[in-house]
């Protein structure tokens, strides 16, 4: 007779955080709804997987709850370029139905389609 073997996979499960759905995709233009900056999405976590010391740096009136999606964005605002990091309830769609000036943009995107940046095919899995 062989022992009994018992999965662990249900307690391993009870700690998954819930699963959330994503409203935007990568390449999808985006506009944060506090701050004035607009990016293009390039990477999607499915809730918050940042540092405990950069989310405790947003000020407690405005910090976003972590069981959403955050999106990874290559970002601009009037001044700069740069990369940022946004919960799902701080992003609306960009009406502005413009490209982005971002620089790493062209390494990672094919052309501006007029809505969107469809991924590159080396960048697809």
């Amino acid at each position: 007779m062989s022992p009994v073997i018992r999965s662990t996979n249900a307690n391993r499960l009870s700690d998954a955080p819930p699963v959330s759905h994503a409203s935007f995709g990568i390449g999808d233009i985006v506009r944060h709804r506090i701050f004035a900056f607009r990016g293009v999405i390039f990477d999607i976590d499915p809730v918050f997987a940042n540092s405990e010391e950069w989310y405790q740096s947003i000020p407690a009136e405005i910090r976003p709850a972590k069981d959403q999606p955050f999106y990874h964005l290559l970002a601009e605002n009037s001044e700069n370029s740069y990369v940022a990091y946004v919960s799902q309830q701080n992003l609306l769609a960009d009406n502005e139905e413009g490209p982005v000036s971002h620089p790493a943009i062209s390494g990672m995107f094919e052309k501006f389609d007029g809505g969107r940046y469809p991924l590159k095919p080396v960048h697809r899995h």
